[in-house]
């Protein structure tokens, strides 16, 4: 009796492990179905640009974070996220210990090297060469090494915002005034029929409302004040996606998964997701940090660092915590082209 006991135990636990693995892999296969969703393009890393010549002091500092570039393009149409000025240029430093996630937005205006030695306004590169370039403009001219990218579309703003239900914002009178025009766009784009609020104060912001606030320009603080609120429409996603149930995240994977496109692969992604509620976002700020607006010959309204080599150092010291930093001859380069091009130097700016 007591063997037969025995053998009916040893049963009932191959039975339960079986099912706890037939359970992992469903959950598995359908993770990996949900992630199919998002367009995924392997890059071809022979076409992104590193700079010769990093110091061990900027590798070491750098290889504690997972730096991943965050681009939004702004093509008046939804689903084509292979070329388009990125009208959002945004850096994010993943603390692998931490968890903590640091975001710089790029202005886009930003007089830089977009490719083969063209300073230009820095959303070009995305158009000229997809994700590719616009890394490599991002790798030459700052020091980096971005080999992974996201770039989604505005509808992709606004479908997430929807599924979460909003987002809490405090506007001002000016900014509600502003939000108009770009809500009528986007209504107009999108198929909503979103209002305006119609004076400053707290509101819950809808998908249409959120992306129109983040995109304000003129009039609200140019491009400096507009990535402010775009990296607080950002935070504020994280924070609602985070608290989310999910029937909710579900929604959302199902809904805007398509409207996105990244160089992870779904391993990566698997990799990622395991954190996502124990990442926190923490300090964000602006690149350049000293910097000039001013229209530039042929080039339009640009800002420019005043210098780059100055300002690079700024936002390794703000992303890596790296206090020794030494700029690359590239960096150099660059840096002493943009002062013979425009005359501007480290103190000429704000």
């Amino acid at each position: 009796m007591k063997k037969m006991h025995r053998k009916t135990q040893r049963k009932v636990i191959l039975l339960i492990f079986e099912l706890l693995l037939l359970l992992l892999l469903a959950v598995t296969l359908f993770i990996v179905v949900k992630l199919s969703k998002i367009q995924k393009n392997e890059l071809n890393l022979d076409n992104v640009s590193i700079n010769e010549g990093l110091s061990e002091e900027t590798k070491d500092a750098m290889s504690d974070y997972q730096t991943i570039a965050l681009f939004g393009l702004d093509n008046r149409s939804n689903g084509n996220l292979s070329k388009g000025r990125s009208d959002v240029i945004m850096l994010a430093a993943i603390n692998n210990k931490t968890h903590e996630v640091k975001l710089v937005s790029v202005y886009r205006d930003s007089y830089l090297d977009t490719g083969n030695g063209v300073f230009e306004k820095c959303n070009a590169a995305y158009a000229k060469g997809g994700p590719e370039q616009a890394l490599s403009m991002l790798n030459t001219n700052l020091d980096l090494a971005i080999t992974d990218y996201v770039t989604v579309d505005f509808n992709a703003i606004v479908e997430c915002i929807d599924l979460l239900g909003g987002i809490e914002m405090t506007i001002t009178d000016d900014e509600a005034t502003l939000m108009l025009g770009y809500i009528k766009e986007l209504n107009k784009l999108t198929g909503n029929d979103s209002k305006c609020p119609a004076s400053g104060g707290t509101y819950t912001l809808d998908g249409v409302q959120a992306t129109a606030f983040a995109r304000i320009r003129y009039g609200g603080g140019d491009d400096y004040k507009r990535t402010e609120r775009q990296r607080a429409v950002l935070a504020a996603m994280v924070d609602k996606a985070q608290k989310s149930d999910l029937k909710t995240i579900n929604a959302l994977i199902n809904q805007m998964f398509g409207d996105i496109e990244t160089s992870f692969s779904n391993a990566d992604l698997l990799t990622l997701a395991a954190n996502v509620f124990n990442y926190k976002i923490g300090d964000t700020s602006g690149f350049p940090y000293e910097k000039v607006g001013k229209k530039y010959d042929k080039v339009g309204d640009v800002v420019i660092p005043c210098d780059l080599v100055s300002n690079v150092t700024t936002l390794h010291e703000f992303l890596f915590n790296e206090t020794d930093y030494t700029p690359s001859d590239t960096v150099q380069r660059n840096s002493d082209t943009i002062i013979n091009n425009t005359g501007f130097r480290q103190g000429d700016g704000f």
